[in-house]
Formats: structure tokens, sequence, C-alpha cells
């Protein structure tokens, strides 16, 4: 009985992984085809067909979106194929959204104290980026005996619940 609760389970996960893969494809391919069309429009209605400041920074802005969401289709992608979530993809996630929310805001309506939190989140997010790319550089990458370096991503493995024997398998 618990055996079969916990095929369920699992097939439930992966039906509910696939249906936000297939919403993050959709919401990148339109995004990006919002972006051509922003792009395209903006342009041609410019003399000279050159961009203001205000118009590059919108599309710069889209830009990270449409990244955003590619770094969150492999986030998504990770967990179905390996059951783990990459921490340097999440790290590189946040980045992205910040970077992309400084290079939308407006400094001028800004005060101090707000100017001063985003850097702090960004030097935050930036420490934690190295220190973890870092730590799993060494952890693996540095031959212990004599062998060749494995080049795995850092991942932060969940527990398969259910293996085809049946008996759970931890992952390393």
């Amino acid at each position: 009985m618990t055996n079969r609760v916990l095929v369920a389970l699992d097939r439930f996960e992966k039906a509910v992984v696939i249906f936000l893969m297939g919403l993050m494809v959709l919401t990148v391919a339109l995004a990006t085809i919002e972006l051509a069309v922003q792009l395209i429009r903006d342009i041609a209605a410019h003399p000279y067909y050159m961009l203001g400041i205000d118009d590059l920074l919108d599309i710069f802005g889209m830009f990270l979106l449409v990244l955003l969401g590619l770094e969150l289709l492999e986030t998504i992608k990770a967990y179905l194929i390996e059951h783990a979530v990459h921490v340097e993809i999440v790290m590189v996630v946040a980045l992205i959204a910040v970077a992309r929310k400084v290079i939308i805001l407006d400094v001028k309506t800004m005060g101090a104290m707000t100017l001063f939190g985003i850097a702090l989140i960004i030097l935050a997010l930036s420490l934690g980026y190295y220190l973890i790319s870092r730590a799993f550089q060494d952890r693996f990458h540095r031959p212990e005996d004599g062998k060749s370096p494995r080049h795995d991503r850092s991942v932060v493995r969940t527990e398969k619940r259910v293996s085809s024997q049946s008996e759970p398998v931890a992952s390393a």
C-alpha cells in the first residue's frame, strides 16, 4: 500500500513539473515575441532609427526577462531529470532578476536607504554565488585519488522516493 502511494506521488510530481515546463516554454516564447515586436516598433518609431535611453533600458529589461525565463526553465528541467536543484542556477536567476530591476529602476525617485538596500542585496547574492561556486569547485573538481576530476554542476539532490526495485535510493 505504501509503495503504491509513493509511486502515485512520484507520478503526480512529474506531471506537475512537466506541466510547469510547458507553461514556462509558452511564457518564454511569448516574451521573446513581445521583445521582438517591441524592438521593431521602437526602432521604426524613432527618427534615424536611433533609440532613446528609456527605450534601450526597456529593451534591456525585456532581454533580461527572457534570460530569466530560460534560467528558470533550466532549473525545472534539471529537477525533472535529476531530482536535483542546481544551486548555482538559482543564484544566477536571483542575480538576473535583481540586475533587471536595477536596469529599469529610476534612481532619481528612490531614497538613499532603498538604493543602499538594493546594493546590499546585490553584494549578498554575488558573494553567495561566489562562495557556492567556490565550495562546489573545491568539492567536485579536486582529484583526491589521482583520477580525473568530476565535472558536475553544483546541485542539491533530493532523495528519490521510489527506484525501479521499489527501494529508496539516496543520491550523493
